[in-house]
């Protein structure tokens, strides 16, 4: 084994701190304004609060887990090493696979619906050539296909610091401007700010795709759980600033009406480059792809190198030191569940399932924590024993509030 090629570690925390704002913003957060405006009203900015707090509670657990057990694999892992369950470390691991490639197949989709007002091509080859494209991408190498990740992720960035610098007029406006926003915060909303937070709360994923390049990052054991909390807190910060410019600029009726919420924000200031926020929008929705197919290699590779999966999908490329067969597989996959589509029903399951999974590895974190032991060395980063233990109730009841709206629905 010593002889083969292995992962390279070339990642540093500016690489790692990119690639995690890239997977947690993405493009979700450009509808998800008006969408949250719609369900909690001027409750959005507390619906957001509350979602980042109860993000943050699995969020700390990870990245304590990956100080303690800084290896590719992700949440299989930690089940494997704090459970000590080959078998439920293999199908978190697969699970978490799939929530991926569902992840990315409709990303894809997103895409392809996007080019289609630009060319009349058969869907099909735009599929397979983006796909293509993508996979090539993540098999260059972790650092090209990281800095790659991190040049659309500061184009994201840009998108929404143009919104909150076109709107900064309203931003640093008197208090009596803020006024709804402050009243939105009131106990007497907490119905609307809780209903607000299930749906803020997916925002702030994003740490479990961090996890999984752990054998590419220089000074793991400091590095990878240091990114994890920069990440939370900075993305923390552009939703609060982002959700306040938007309900300083229109209502939540006319935020909950529109299609493209931040482009109207930045249009209302300065119409004549618009298209710039859209522009950004496009490119915010290829880096989710690239993100998930390297995030599913990682653990495929992960899951292989530790005998739980065939030991092909374990070949590292020797020029390009990154996992060659399960990239491979891993962009397979993608295509193929990109060109079936009508994903819908599937993404929301592997949403249940990846609460689920989040769920195991607080569990995992928490029996580390009743060890005497608690592993070989101290970690950079610990939590509180609460953390873990709160973290997956919360992921818990999510689970639970999805299952009875899958149940009622049906």
């Amino acid at each position: 084994m010593s002889g083969k090629p292995a992962l390279k570690r070339v990642l540093t925390l500016p690489h790692l701190l990119l690639y995690g704002l890239g997977t947690t913003i993405g493009a979700g957060i450009y509808a998800l304004v008006g969408e949250l405006a719609a369900v909690s009203g001027y409750s959005a900015l507390a619906s957001f609060v509350l979602a980042a707090l109860l993000a943050s509670l699995t969020a700390l657990s990870f990245a304590e887990l990956s100080a303690r057990f800084p290896f590719a694999g992700g949440a299989a892992t930690f089940v494997r090493e704090g459970l000590g369950s080959r078998h439920l470390s293999t199908l978190v691991g697969l699970l978490v696979v799939l929530a991926g490639l569902v992840s990315a197949a409709a990303i894809i989709n997103a895409m392809i619906g996007y080019l289609y007002l630009y060319l009349s091509w058969p869907r099909l080859p735009l599929v397979l050539g983006l796909t293509l494209l993508l996979g090539l991408v993540a098999w260059w190498g972790i650092a090209e296909s990281v800095t790659v990740a991190g040049l659309i992720t500061l184009l994201e960035l840009g998108g929404l610091l143009l919104v909150i610098w076109v709107s900064r007029g309203a931003l640093t406006g008197s208090l009596a401007t803020w006024e709804p926003l402050l009243e939105g915060f009131h106990v007497s909303h907490w119905s609307l700010i809780a209903a607000g937070a299930l749906l803020g709360f997916y925002a702030f994923i994003g740490f479990e795709d961090m996890v999984v390049v752990a054998e590419e990052v220089r000074n793991v054991r400091r590095t990878l759980p240091l990114a994890i909390l920069l990440t939370l807190l900075i993305t923390t910060l552009l939703y609060l600033l982002v959700m306040s410019a938007a309900l300083l600029t229109f209502t939540p009726q006319q935020l909950a009406g529109s299609s493209a919420p931040l482009v109207d924000v930045y249009r209302a200031y300065h119409p004549e480059t618009a298209w710039l926020i859209s522009g950004v929008g496009m490119f915010a929705i290829v880096n989710g792809a690239l993100i998930q197919i390297i995030m599913a290699s990682r653990v495929l590779y992960g899951l292989a190198s530790r005998g739980q999966l065939p030991g092909w999908l374990a070949q590292v490329g020797a020029r390009t030191r990154t996992p060659t067969a399960a990239t491979l597989l891993a962009s397979v996959m993608v295509a193929l569940l990109a060109v079936l589509g009508r994903l819908g029903a599937l993404a929301e399951i592997t949403s249940a399932i990846m609460l689920s999974v989040f769920a195991i590895a607080n569990l995992a974190l928490w029996r580390v924590h009743r060890r005497p032991d608690k592993g070989a060395e101290e970690p950079w980063f610990q939590c509180p024993r609460w953390v873990p233990v709160l973290g997956m109730f919360v992921c818990l009841w999510f689970v639970f509030h999805f299952a009875t709206g899958l149940l009622i629905r049906l």
